[in-house]
């Protein structure tokens, strides 16, 4: 998937590491540590994806917690149904791998977007700057949410697969002076006609858009927030591997969520 992205622009990405993935071991070989280095070198931003990447919590409540967490993220929603305190350790640990690889992450961003209650209230008193959701990115001190459109792939079936691209055209067709974030999966690159899509709609966001981290993003909005102080600014972005509007200081209205 680096190399489809790279094949239509070298942009900044934002590259989501999971340290125990579904606890296999938090060792990781030389050449893969160098070459996230050698990304961080480039511009990229490391940010924390979860600690196991795997929904270890009690079992559903309900069909509706049951699709939720079993069928929609095929049980990979870590932080879905997590206590304050379950989700307090959860991050400790994985802050304490980042910083035995010598990397200090700026953010946070959930398996499948999904926070419970417990995990929301976990981020409060965290020193990440910033969490993600589907449709936002949320700035966590002082809490904020900036609403994004996000475009990412199901492709774990090929009804999934049509689907999403059906959507992911129409979304991006509709995005026009939007905030975009475009997000990947390692599992997309096994598929040409997402690729080709990916590719496609890289190229067309970035005729009239920057391409910005989710890091550089933020510290864009903190500065902006810091000189304008009483006036909200929510067109510009980050994504995992995006492009993104230009910044521009304009009023708009935004809910803390």
């Amino acid at each position: 998937m680096l190399n489809a992205v790279a094949a239509v622009a070298r942009v900044p990405l934002t590259l989501l590491v999971v340290p125990n993935y579904h606890r296999h071991g938090d060792d990781i070989p030389r050449w893969y540590h160098e070459m996230l280095q050698d990304r961080r070198a480039m511009g990229d931003e490391l940010a924390l994806h979860g600690y196991v990447h795997y929904d270890e919590a009690a079992r559903p409540h309900g069909p509706i917690d049951w699709w939720r967490r079993r069928v929609l993220t095929a049980g990979e929603g870590e932080f879905a149904s997590l206590g304050r305190r379950a989700t307090e350790g959860r991050l400790a640990a994985g802050l304490d791998w980042f910083q035995h690889q010598g990397w200090t992450p700026k953010g946070f961003v959930a398996p499948a977007w999904l926070l419970s209650e417990g995990a929301w209230r976990a981020l409060e008193t965290s020193p990440f700057a910033y969490t993600t959701t589907a449709d936002a990115i949320h700035l966590l001190h002082p809490r904020r949410k900036l609403a994004t459109r996000s475009l990412v792939y199901s492709t774990r079936s090929p009804l999934r697969r049509t689907l999403s691209l059906a959507w992911n055209g129409h979304r991006q067709a509709a995005a026009a002076g939007t905030p975009v974030r475009l997000a990947l999966h390692p599992n997309d690159s096994r598929y040409p006609e997402v690729i080709a899509q990916v590719q496609g709609l890289l190229e067309r966001l970035l005729r009239d858009r920057t391409p910005m981290t989710k890091a550089d993003f933020v510290a864009r909005q903190q500065a902006f927030d810091a000189a304008n102080p009483g006036v909200v600014q929510g067109l510009i972005t980050a994504s995992d591997s995006s492009a993104t509007p230009p910044p521009r200081a304009t009023p708009a209205s935004t809910s803390l969520g």
